[in-house]
């Protein structure tokens, strides 16, 4: 395809994928599009391994890696200190969390230790947690590095630049998109609120002619990957009518038979629509899309603690959250109907598991059935 995307990142077609699974990154690059590999929950020890086995098995297809290093968050301008930030969780949230899993069957659980190791990713948030990773990832053949919630780093710049590796932002607003291009980032990754994680308010359909323009006018030509709720090549082909350059998609990989998503989990997305997801700060301390379950419901009810900012947040909801997992692939009855993650609400177009690179293919046909219906509506 004649995109800008293609030209920059060596591929066929432009659909990027976002995905924690490693097995996801080699399919989606092997199929023709590029995976990107989630690395902010991994020390760099683990990430390492994680590189290693994707070299070794994506027969030399470009690949990319992303982060997450946010604007603000609590202590960022402090010495990192996780025993200090384990200590400003009150006691009020921990035991809300506790008493949710109570009232549905699972015996009460200390999960402070499980809190220590949700340290790796409070430090991976902060400028020197994602030095060390950076420092692993630039040492392997990528060819682009991501940043969410806020412009990257200007060490995250510079290593790209003298690495020869593109930079990436996801963006949820016009300014945001504005600020990232004067930061000199080579792709904007236009995320509209439909999209699974931290997402924003504004709608795709609304988002990427926004952002588009705001580019153009400021006399840019920086590419446009859209994403947000975009699981099918019809959609990516409407957002690329509107400016996009292609597309960054998440959710649509979490149902694929390589993913690594909780089988539980799994099944709820194959059977649900695209109103069974929310928006809620209840997860990480930002806003993030996420499957609606009881678990999600009760921390939006009006007796439910605010959510604490990122990263006090996470260490509520994921050590709680990782344990019900855990219990719910064991069966328990409570855990399955408590489990949840990130998602998006093209969550009701995933109806089937397939493999990755049949998503990709589905893409190509889907993006290729729209382009031939929009010539056949011109040629009347």
């Amino acid at each position: 395809m004649k995109s800008p995307i293609c030209d920059m990142l060596d591929i066929e077609f432009p659909l990027l994928a976002f995905t924690h699974c490693r097995d996801v990154v080699v399919a989606v690059s092997k199929a023709g599009g590029m995976g990107v590999f989630g690395a902010v929950n991994l020390p760099p020890d683990r990430l390492r391994e994680e590189l290693d086995w994707i070299v070794a098995n994506i027969d030399g297809k470009p690949f990319g890696v992303d982060m997450i290093v946010p604007s603000s968050i609590e202590g960022k301008n402090e010495a990192f200190d996780p025993q200090q930030l384990l200590d400003a969780v009150p006691q009020e949230h921990k035991s809300f969390a506790s008493g949710l899993m109570e009232k549905f069957d699972m015996e009460s659980v200390d999960l402070e230790e499980q809190r220590v190791e949700s340290a790796t990713f409070a430090k991976n948030l902060r400028a020197e947690g994602a030095a060390s990773s950076m420092e692993v990832a630039f040492q392997y053949p990528i060819k682009l590095i991501v940043n969410a919630l806020g412009v990257p780093p200007q060490n995250m710049l510079e290593m790209a630049k003298a690495h020869n590796v593109y930079t990436g932002a996801l963006v949820g607003a016009k300014e945001h998109a504005v600020n990232q291009v004067r930061a000199g980032v080579d792709m904007l990754i236009v995320a509209g609120g439909e999209a699974g994680g931290h997402c924003g308010d504004v709608s795709t359909m609304v988002l990427i002619p926004e952002a588009y323009a705001a580019v153009k006018g400021m006399g840019a030509s920086t590419p446009i990957l859209a994403a947000g709720g975009i699981t099918t090549g019809e959609q990516m082909a409407a957002a690329m009518s509107m400016g996009a350059d292609g597309a960054w998609c998440g959710s649509v990989w979490l149902t694929t038979t390589e993913a690594e998503t909780n089988p539980v989990v799994k099944e709820k997305m194959l059977h649900a629509s695209s109103r069974d997801t929310v928006r809620s700060r209840s997860r990480t301390g930002k806003h993030s899309r996420q499957l609606r379950s009881p678990w999600t419901d009760a921390w939006e009810r009006d007796d439910a603690p605010t959510p604490l900012p990122m990263p006090l947040q996470s260490f509520v909801s994921e050590p709680a959250l990782r344990y019900i997992d855990k219990l719910s692939e064991g069966g328990h009855e409570g855990a399955k109907q408590l489990a949840t993650y990130w998602v998006g609400q093209g969550v009701g177009l995933m109806n089937q598991s397939l493999s990755a690179g049949q998503v990709v293919q589905e893409f190509k046909e889907g993006y290729l059935g729209a382009y031939e219906r929009l010539l056949a509506i011109t040629d009347a």
